[in-house]
């Protein structure tokens, strides 16, 4: 089974994070829910969620995958998390899935994960991608970085994740239960 982490931090966009939780979590992957702080974390829109574990305690796991929501408050509070360095730089060097939506890839520039990579995200952030080939389209994939660009994008971005982790069968069995246009 694919084993995915996802980190939430305080201001994470909810949209992003849920979406992406569900479709993979339909699609049988085992998904990772890590807060940055202990309890439950509130996000841009007020919405709190529990996370499944503090980050602290899957330091030690290995993952396939690791998936960065947006929210530009949730992605600062992750650029300033060496916790999340670690993990993103031991994922980078055994050739994991480097994922991340909207505001997050904000976070793999400041690993110096980017470098020359076509990206996408958020327009707000554009300019601070000035590494990257930066792309306008909805969901950008460059080896094994994916990116996306905001809460409109997080379907079509979670069933990518789900096309690259276990198929595009799969993809096309979790959506025909949602029903999303892809």
């Amino acid at each position: 089974m694919k084993k995915v982490l996802i980190p939430l931090a305080p201001g994470f966009e909810e949209i992003e994070a849920i979406t992406v939780i569900d479709i993979l979590r339909r699609a049988g992957i085992e998904v990772t829910v890590a807060g940055t702080v202990r309890g439950e974390i509130e996000g841009r829109s007020k919405i709190k969620v529990a996370p499944d574990v503090l980050l602290d305690d899957v330091a030690v796991r290995r993952f396939d995958m690791i998936v960065l929501p947006g929210g530009s408050a949730g992605a600062e509070h992750l650029k300033n998390d060496p916790r999340v360095h670690k993990i993103l730089q031991e994922l980078a060097a055994r050739g994991g899935y480097i994922t991340a939506i909207c505001a997050a890839p904000t976070v793999l520039s400041a690993v110096g994960l980017l470098q020359g990579k076509k990206v996408t995200s958020h327009p707000s952030v554009q300019g601070d991608l000035s590494e990257t080939k930066y792309s306008e389209e909805r969901v950008v994939v460059d080896g094994s970085i994916v990116t996306s660009r905001s809460p409109g994008t997080a379907m079509e971005f979670a069933m990518k994740l789900v096309e690259i982790l276990e198929g595009r069968s799969k993809m096309e069995e979790v959506n025909r239960g949602v029903l999303a246009r892809l």
